[in-house]
This record gives C-alpha cells, structure tokens and sequence, in this order.
C-alpha cells in the first residue's frame, strides 16, 4: 500500500484535519532530523549501503530498535541477536497499542492497519494526547485518523529522507556525534514525556523504570537495560495500580 493510499484509507474529515496534524508535528520535526543523520551516517560506518537503509527504516520505521541494530551489526551479522533486540525495543508498541486501542475500535480494519504501522512514539503521543481533548470537549469520535495520519506520514517521510541523507553524507561528514546531534534523540523524548506528564504519582513508574534499566546498563553488559527497565515499569504500573 503506497502511503497516498494509506492517508485515503485513514481519512474520515476534511484535508484541514490532515494539516492540522502535520502543523502539530513540525516542531517534533526539527529533534527528528538531527538523529535520522546520525543513523544513517552510522550506518554506513558499519557497511549498510545507502538502499539497504533506506529499505531498513521503511519497512521498521522504530528509531530506537534500528539504532540498537546498527550498534549490534557486524559482518557476517549476529541475526538471532539482532532480532530478539529488536523485538524488546520494540515490544513497548504493545503498550502503545493497547492506550490507542479504546479510540480505535470505531474504525474498520481497512483503516486500522494502515495507521498501526506508521505507529511511532511521536505519532502515538501526539495521537492520542489529540484524542483525549477531542474526548474531553465532548467531540465523536474523538480519534480523529486525518489528524493522525498527518503526524504519522510527517514523521515517517522525514525520517526515511534524512535516514537517507545521512548515510549519503555520513563519509563526508564523518563521526556526526561529535556535532552533538545524537543528543537530539533523548531530548525529543523528554518533550514527549512532558506532554504526558500527570503528576508525581503517575510517574512512578517512569522512574522505576528509569532506575532499573541505568543499573542493568551499569552493571549488566549487552542491551538487556531494555528489557529490565520495560518490565520493571510494567511490575511497578501494576503493583501501583492495584494499590491505587
């Protein structure tokens, strides 16, 4: 499915919906450019070529597992390895699923595919942030795919482009860390963070979370914070819920 067809597929208003949600992602924008340069200009230090990328971050479009990928690949690569990475960066899209699933069961299955894989962790937030203030002001549906989609085809262009425009550039600019634009990445996230902010007791969590996987990743060689910080954040949620 071309991505013109996924936005017909997706769409249930006006084009101004659409605008609306790429105007709300543009400043997202401006923290994802400097870190899809960085991907790709690593990536071709460890000898992905410029089509192989460009095929990587279309078909995963998972910034964080792909930069987990590129840090684990070597020639021949360690698939086994790489795959079950993989898989824990990106099992939180199963959370993510989850806190989209109650606005999402209004759609058909035609439209709701489309929009699950151009889930991201900036589409996901600002998608459902939008949902609940159209919920809250009273708005059915309160999803609103145009809006969505807006966001998410945003991000998913910008991100296969400048991936793109890395690996490209990456040999002439050579080490692109030293530029600081690696720093970009964990600072969209607090952005996001903050715009999911609810108080002190709701992020608890979080800073189990946050703890746990610091530790492993101090103490424990590999990637497995990833995994002992997802799962100590679910234990945490779940002992705080039921305590709640």
């Amino acid at each position: 499915m071309s991505i013109s067809q996924a936005v017909e597929t997706a769409g249930d208003g006006s084009g101004s919906e659409f605008r609306r949600g790429v105007a709300s992602c543009a400043p997202v924008l401006l923290g994802t450019i400097p870190y899809a340069l960085v991907l790709g200009a690593q990536a071709t230090q460890k000898g992905l070529s410029v089509v192989e990328l460009s095929v990587m971050t279309g078909l995963n479009f998972a910034g964080g597992s792909e930069f987990a990928a590129i840090q684990l690949w070597t020639s021949p690569p360690h698939i086994v390895l790489i795959v079950a990475i993989t898989f824990l960066v990106n099992s939180r899209h199963l959370l993510m699923g989850a806190a989209l699933a109650p606005f999402l069961r209004h759609l058909p299955r035609r439209k709701m595919f489309p929009a699950l894989f151009f889930l991201c962790d900036e589409s996901w937030a600002l998608g459902l942030a939008d949902a609940r203030q159209r919920a809250a002001a009273g708005i059915t549906p309160a999803f609103s795919p145009r809006y969505y989609m807006g966001a998410a085809l945003a991000m998913y262009l910008t991100w296969v482009v400048f991936t793109t425009l890395g690996a490209l550039l990456g040999p002439m600019l050579g080490h692109v860390e030293t530029y600081g634009f690696d720093m970009a990445f964990p600072a969209v996230f607090l952005v996001l963070m903050r715009g999911m902010w609810k108080g002190m007791a709701a992020a608890r969590p979080w800073l189990v979370s946050l703890a746990v996987a610091a530790l492993t990743y101090l103490m424990v060689p590999g990637a497995w914070y990833v995994a002992a910080g997802a799962l100590s954040g679910l234990v945490s949620a779940w002992f705080l819920w039921r305590e709640a």
